[in-house]
């Protein structure tokens, strides 16, 4: 936005100098063009005063020897006059065919002079003087028609100029007049221009902030551009992690509740289904018993057995051990818990799946670092998770199991893919969730405690699903947990 403004307001003030500048010469050349014009009516005014003097002259010369002639000065005033107006006409800037002919006009008139002094000063006969006289007066005649010749083809050049210059001063009129109507339009629009780049996106950051109030965070602005889409962007990104983060604690009070009550079912259970147990044990040793009736009782004890396993996870989420911090390496941790699935695969094998086996993958990177955690929890996160993708591929598949150091820094990662029947979208958004368990005999506790776990830690556990190809669970690390809650 701020490029845009500073390139309008350069623009305006290129235009502005460059009308003004146009302004500046229109009036410069106007007023140099009528100077001239002015300058050349003077001249043309001079020659007809000229051709005056000229014709006053010549007339007299018809008049001599009556009663109606001049006095002589009065007639050398004439000539005077017609010899400076021929010589001022030097002072001004010809081309060359125009001094080429006022000098040729110049001679005439100098010629002419001479054949009026000759007339006027001869003393002699009467048939010279006639001739002198004769002599002169054609000399004048030819003078006059030169000048009128002259005269014809300077008002004829003026005319031409003059009507060129109004064509110019007109168009520079209009130019000026379309200038005049046209800038408050462009002000108006840059005006208009300025107002919407403003309103419109302050409007929408408004209405985000409102849909914000009302507790809509899924709200998000778009359209926005430049600054204000730099804004954009950081309000959705501040809806994104205000609804992450109430979602979390949402998930938080929600742990406590169930944490609490958890913990509260598993001590009333407790006591009881474990007097339940032994006096079922003690009835089972009795020797007068007969075998169904033995078996009865196991299968009594087996299922409370599996109760007390319940109460543990219940009681293993309410109120996990506090970690006990130590370096360990993480590929280490790995290699033991994969051991153990390894048995367990095995195990499986045996009892009948040997047409599908599942195939166990390690991916481990030997450069990791070594990590600051609690090794144990960590191993029952990664069983966990193990368990879980054993569990999904009960006709087969591989199991991968990659560590590596995750994208955000300081932190580990590791990733749990398998290659079963994936998991529905709408069930990996409540995975996580307490109770929640897309298996027949699951207690929906497994990914609960892996959270819980991993939120200890100061981690991150995600997944990626695809129905029918696989999931990967995706667990991060902090290298030292003190600094890890601050970053996850």
């Amino acid at each position: 936005m701020k490029k845009k403004f500073l390139v309008v307001l350069i623009s305006l003030s290129i235009a502005s100098l460059l009308v003004s500048g146009y302004v500046i010469y229109t009036i410069e050349n106007t007023t140099r063009r009528l100077d001239t014009l002015i300058q050349l009516h003077q001249v043309a005014l001079l020659r007809e005063k000229m051709l005056d003097h000229i014709q006053v002259v010549q007339q007299d010369l018809n008049l001599k020897q009556t009663r109606y002639a001049m006095d002589l000065a009065t007639l050398v005033s004439h000539v005077g006059t017609m010899s400076g107006t021929i010589d001022s006409c030097f002072d001004c800037h010809h081309n060359k065919e125009i001094t080429a002919k006022l000098r040729g006009l110049h001679d005439s008139s100098e010629v002419y002079k001479n054949a009026l002094s000759r007339v006027y000063t001869i003393r002699a006969n009467a048939t010279r003087l006639m001739k002198e006289e004769d002599n002169a007066f054609v000399i004048g005649e030819d003078l006059i028609e030169e000048v009128n010749n002259m005269l014809r083809l300077t008002n004829m050049n003026l005319g031409n100029r003059t009507q060129t210059a109004f064509r110019s001063i007109n168009r520079s009129k209009n130019v000026l007049i379309v200038f005049t109507f046209l800038a408050p339009l462009i002000v108006i629009g840059v005006a208009v221009w300025f107002y919407r780049s403003f309103t419109r996106p302050i409007s929408s950051v408004l209405e985000a902030t409102a849909k914000l109030k009302t507790g809509d965070l899924d709200f998000r602005i778009t359209g926005l551009k430049d600054e204000f889409g730099e804004v954009a962007d950081s309000f959705n990104e501040m809806s994104r992690s205000l609804k992450e983060i109430m979602h979390n604690m949402m998930q938080a009070e929600q742990m406590v509740l169930m944490g609490e009550m958890a913990s509260r079912l598993a001590h009333e259970i407790k006591n009881p289904i474990t007097g339940i147990k032994l006096a079922a044990e003690i009835v089972r040793n009795e020797a007068d018993l007969d075998a169904e009736h033995k078996d009865l009782i196991t299968k009594a004890i087996n299922q409370i057995k599996i109760i007390e396993k319940l109460m543990k996870s219940l009681l293993n989420f309410a109120k996990p051990s506090a970690p006990h911090l130590e370096m360990e390496s993480l590929n280490s941790i790995i290699d033991n818990t994969f051991s153990t699935i390894e048995i367990l695969v095995q195990e499986r094998s045996r009892k009948g799946n040997k047409e599908d086996p599942i195939r166990l993958v390690k991916e481990l990177d030997e450069k990791i670092p070594l990590i600051r955690t609690d090794a144990s929890q960590v191993q029952q996160i990664l069983l966990n998770l193990l368990l879980n993708a054993v569990d999904a591929m009960p006709k087969g598949g591989t199991l991968t199991v990659r560590s590596s150091r995750a994208p955000v820094e300081g932190f580990l990662r590791v990733d749990i893919s398998d290659t079963g029947h994936g998991i529905d979208p709408q069930d990996a958004e409540r995975i996580f969730q307490p109770f929640y368990s897309t298996k027949v005999k699951g207690s929906g506790l497994g990914l609960a405690i892996v959270r819980r776990l991993v939120d200890i830690h100061g981690g991150k556990v995600s997944l990626q699903s695809e129905e029918g190809a696989g999931t990967t669970f995706t667990v991060c690390l902090p290298i030292d947990p003190d600094e890890g809650i601050e970053k996850a």
